[in-house]
């Protein structure tokens, strides 16, 4: 290894991968949201992402070219011979100031940041996390998890629903409730059984815990003027996880991983829908219901 160059690793829920770039390079304190995952064994790292001052993306070819609104993040990809290119910006009316160029398996990738640079290390870690675990049992979810009685309970839905409005309605109503993560936890299908971990990825919300648990329900939050909960069926469930499953499902290899391990998890997890105010009763009657299963 290059001795100006350092190398840090990370264990997230259950997979091993690693960091590189230069020993004085100021950005290793800015990444505390990895300080409860870092790993100093022997075991095999699935990916390695290495920052670079220079990066040759040249006769790339679109596979996913995003439409961000203004205040969203934007997150391009192409393909190359030898693999693909990430384009990475925080909001979608500024220019692009990260490439990523990885290898076809996503077990190695370069990245160039211009400006932004933790974003764009973030982003580029948890796309490599995804995109590399997909066909490992595994997925990146968006979703905002609270712990009850040992078990996990996920909240999903489209940004602006009240994920995160709803966990914290549990914290404050529900006795005996923890955060466990606010944006990007992750989800396993191991051994017969559903577990959630907790992630260095949490949104605007810091709660970075190395914690896993079994899955108790996975419950979509819908905004209407009562509170009513309904659990669904496996298709309705199927849908419901997987809109809210990181991955590219043009890359055919990343979506059969995704299609085998959702399958499984929504056999195994009780999914529903919880139609809501952002009011404490929501919460009293959401848990009222998830916790009969656990």
């Amino acid at each position: 290894m290059d001795s100006q160059m350092q190398e840090r690793s990370f264990k997230v829920a259950g997979h091993i991968f690693s960091l590189r770039m230069d020993e004085k390079e100021a950005l290793w304190s800015a990444l505390d949201n990895y300080a409860p995952f870092i790993f100093e064994g022997d075991e095999e790292r699935i990916f390695t992402l290495e920052l670079v001052q220079d990066l040759d993306v040249d006769g790339k070819e679109p596979l996913y070219v995003s439409t961000p609104e203004e205040f969203e993040q934007r997150i391009d990809i192409y393909t190359i011979p030898d693999g693909y290119v990430f384009e990475l910006a925080p909001f979608g009316n500024v220019p692009v100031c990260g490439w990523m160029k990885v290898s076809s398996d996503f077990s190695k990738a370069c990245l160039k940041a211009e400006k932004a640079r933790r974003f764009c290390i973030n982003n580029a870690l948890m796309l490599l996390y995804a995109f590399r675990t997909s066909g490992m049992g595994t997925l990146e979810m968006h979703a905002s998890v609270t712990v009850k009685d040992g078990h996990g309970f996920l909240f999903l839905g489209k940004s602006g629903t009240g994920k995160s409005t709803h966990s914290s309605l549990w914290l404050k109503n529900i006795p005996g409730t923890h955060l466990l993560n606010d944006d990007n936890p992750i989800v396993r299908f191991i051994d017969g059984e559903t577990r959630v971990y907790g992630s260095p990825w949490s949104g605007k919300t810091p709660c970075y815990r190395n914690e896993d648990y079994p899955v108790g329900a996975f419950v979509r939050i819908n905004r209407a003027p009562h509170d009513a909960i309904h659990r669904m069926n496996l298709p309705e469930s199927f849908a419901s996880v997987s809109s809210s499953s990181s991955g590219l499902r043009a890359i055919r290899s990343i979506g059969d991983g995704l299609f085998a391990t959702i399958s499984s998890i929504v056999q195994s997890v009780p999914c529903y829908v919880m139609d809501c105010l952002p009011d404490d009763e929501a919460a009293i009657v959401c848990s009222n219901e998830v916790l009969k299963n656990v």
